[in-house]
């Protein structure tokens, strides 16, 4: 069946190929087919013994027409069909011409594009010879196209770039090329396409000249890298201005601070007290440029760490307070009780901001107050933290001018405020790297607000020592307040408020005394700031009528009141107030005796006079390590006023003798209290080679602390990474030096 359908197929291709031959061979047939039937027919008709009959002869040409008609009427069917097939073909064909057409247009198109396309354009086969390339290739190559087609020609390369590959197997790289106008960068994409059907596929490479985005993108680098240099520079010129500084300054400070703890006349002291200001002053200074400098680094890291937010706030507060009510101003705060009672976050950075704000609000602020408020924020874990006053108030053209480095309102208030604009300009970094926003409401004459927003997650530790208070139930209990209109008094007004109690707020004592009478009181605060006899009266005249008399003072006025048994009051309250003393306050019952002011430690704040850290019994054996003279008299006063005993060196290699002296004698130091910057041997050498020397050997090891001028975290590091225990920051904080040693006394003892 296949070799008759090849026999056809043959036959129909040959028929095809000769059309006149086979149309000449088709008519002889059927003129030879015609003409032999009929002559036959005709023959046989007149033949003697044919037996004619004109009948039948009629009959059977009537058939034989018949015949005839109906192949004519078949191939005329025929014919038609075909004509209208014909006609389809050729419709066909057309579209097929126009289609060919658009595609060679298409194709004419797209080659011109490519050929006129300023990206270099090559197709590559299998072998790497050039099938096809564009005019800018050629140009760059310098050769014409008829000449690269077929060529496994190549660019030279001057230099390669680093090389990646995509998910789709393109690859992409840069190459350095040579060209007629200099070298070039090239970014290449090379990939395999494939052109015609049943044909390998080619590599196709398309470049883009990027010489001037690589230019850009080095000297970008190069000015990056520059940058960094000059940060690094200026870090270190901060280092060793930071230690210039604080050296003589640990000195000034120092020594003021000795002088001012021995007998001097009023005139003394009063020079006495305006040296250590103005090195307190300068320190000061120098931590906002610290500060500073290292925000604009980006070396600002911050902590996560719980803290309870109540007495964080508090604290503030109260470190604030002497300044405040030196300049006779009120300080106060509230914490909503609806925040939780720890929170995670950095409470050391969060701290800076809030004093700088509050230290600012007191500065500006001549009479009134200041208040910090915190409430919960309009976000998720959001807390605003508001530092209100009523001091001169900012214009509105210059509330957006402060928060820019070294600016302030304006010329007239830095002469008179004086400070170097940087605290706000610190601030507002700090609050943005914490995610959280700073703005300012302020009215000339009136007062300024500024909130704080930062996002703090509630804490899922239970500090026992952050246990929250609790807070009385005053529901339905009258509690009169007695003081000034001022921010504190208006605070506690509505913290006594929040737990239910039914206040009335009086500022005058004659009104207060004619509204005892009114109605049983729970309670009676009154401020002393209203005249120390009028307060004394106005208790006597609330015993019959008030259960609790609380008296509230400031720490300056303390030594004023004389509490005694035959006292009108039940209780004390120092300002600022504590959210828990005043709950405590108000918790204890009604016949509880009044309490001794020297003996009260729930609402008592530690007296500023006393020693931090108790004298040790027995004084520990110090090594000094301090190359300036001054700052080793320093150390050794302070240590010796504190009970120890002190050997003094002036740089690395004498502490290095005295301290193996000391071990060899059987006598070894109990501290060593190391400089960094020395002459010969330096802080650092000196105590990683005590280790060594401590290494194998049985005991304890000595503890070294670092007396150091640089406050930059790799410094801290490197005194850890060397085997110290710890570091101590000039100028030297006695109370830290007396914490310090009575907590390394402490555990002597408990090791003896």
């Amino acid at each position: 069946m296949g070799r008759v359908f090849r026999i056809k197929i043959r036959i129909r291709r040959f028929t095809r190929r000769h059309p006149w031959l086979t149309f000449t061979v088709r008519s002889f047939m059927i003129f030879s087919a015609a003409f032999g039937g009929a002559y036959g027919f005709i023959t046989g008709s007149r033949s003697e013994d044919s037996g004619y009959d004109p009948h039948a002869f009629a009959i059977g040409a009537s058939f034989l027409f018949a015949v005839a008609c109906v192949a004519l009427a078949t191939l005329s069917i025929r014919l038609r069909w075909m004509r209208k097939k014909l006609r389809k073909i050729a419709l066909h064909n057309e579209a097929l011409a126009d289609r060919n057409w658009e595609l060679k247009e298409a194709e004419e198109r797209a080659r011109s594009l490519f050929e006129s396309q300023g990206d270099l354009i090559v197709l590559r086969d299998a072998e790497g010879c050039i099938t096809f390339v564009n005019d800018a290739f050629c140009e760059l190559a310098q050769q014409p196209r008829s000449t690269l087609i077929g060529s496994p020609f190549k660019l030279v390369v001057l230099e390669q770039g680093a090389t990646a590959l995509e998910p789709t197997g393109t690859r992409i790289h840069d190459q350095k090329i040579a060209g007629p106008l200099g070298p070039r960068w090239i970014a290449w994409r090379e990939g395999l396409v494939r052109t015609d059907a049943g044909q390998p596929a080619e590599m196709q490479c398309v470049g883009r000249d990027v010489t001037d985005r690589t230019e850009t993108e080095r000297a970008l680098g190069e000015a990056r890298d520059q940058a960094d240099a000059a940060n690094r520079a200026k870090s270190r010129f901060l280092a060793m201005a930071s230690h210039e500084i604080r050296t003589p300054l640990n000195g000034i400070i120092g020594m003021s601070g000795l002088l001012l703890d021995t007998p001097l006349t009023p005139e003394q002291m009063t020079y006495a007290k305006a040296v250590k200001t103005s090195g307190d002053a300068l320190l000061s200074l120098i931590e906002e440029l610290l500060d500073y400098s290292k925000i604009e680094a980006g070396k600002i890291d911050l902590e996560h760490r719980p803290f309870a937010l109540a007495s964080f706030i508090e604290d503030i507060t109260e470190l604030l307070a002497p300044r405040a009510q030196a300049r006779k101003l009120e300080i106060a705060a509230y914490v909503d009780e609806r925040l939780p009672m720890e929170v995670v976050g950095d409470a050391a950075r969060l701290r800076q901001v809030l004093l700088n704000l509050a230290g600012n609000a007191i500065k500006f602020t001549s009479t009134g107050g200041v208040a910090l408020i915190v409430e919960p924020g309009i976000g998720p874990n959001e807390i605003s933290f508001l530092v209100r006053d009523t001091g001169i108030g900012i214009a509105p053209e210059a509330q957006q001018r402060i928060f820019r480095e070294f600016e302030q309102a304006d010329e007239r208030i830095a002469r008179s405020y004086g400070g170097t604009g940087l605290g706000l300009s610190i601030s507002e970094r700090i609050v943005k790297r914490m995610g959280g926003r700073i703005a300012l409401e302020s009215q000339p004459g009136v007062g300024s607000t500024f909130e704080v927003s930062v996002p703090l997650a509630a804490s899922d530790g239970n500090s026992s020592e952050q246990r929250a208070f609790a807070a009385p139930d005053l529901a339905g209990q009258s509690i009169m307040l007695v003081a000034p209109q001022s921010i504190e008094a208006s605070l506690v007004a509505r913290r006594l408020q929040r737990w239910g109690g039914r206040t009335c707020m009086v500022s005058d004592i004659a009104v207060a005394q004619a509204l005892l009478p009114d109605r049983p009181w729970h309670a009676v605060l009154l401020d002393r700031a209203l005249g120390a006899e009028d307060v004394e009266l106005l208790g006597e005249a609330s015993r019959a009528h008030a259960a609790q008399r609380i008296v509230m003072f400031t720490p300056a006025t303390r030594h004023e009141l004389q509490p005694s048994a035959s006292s009108a009051f039940t209780g004390y309250l120092v300002k600022p107030l504590r959210a828990a003393s005043l709950a405590a306050r108000l918790s204890l019952a009604p016949e509880v005796p009044a309490p001794n002011l020297a003996g009260d430690t729930l609402i008592e704040a530690p007296d500023q006079a006393e020693t931090p850290a108790a004298m040790p019994a027995q004084g520990l054996s110090v090594l000094v390590a301090e190359d300036n003279e001054i700052n080793a008299l320093l150390m050794r006063s302070l240590l010796t006023r504190l009970g120890h005993h002190t050997v003094i060196t002036t740089n690395g290699e004498e502490a290095l003798e005295s301290w193996q002296a000391a071990k060899s004698a059987g006598a070894p130091y109990d501290l060593v209290l190391m400089d960094i910057q020395m002459p010969e041997l330096d802080g650092i050498e000196t105590t990683k080679r005590i280790r060594a020397c401590e290494a194998g050997q049985p005991g304890r090891r000595t503890p070294i602390l670092a007396l150091t001028a640089n406050t930059l975290v790799e410094d801290r590091y490197a005194c850890f990474e060397a085997g110290m225990d710890g570091f101590l920051i000039k100028p030297l904080d006695r109370e830290k030096l007396a914490e310090a040693l009575a907590g390394l006394a402490a555990s002597r003892h408990l090791a003896a």
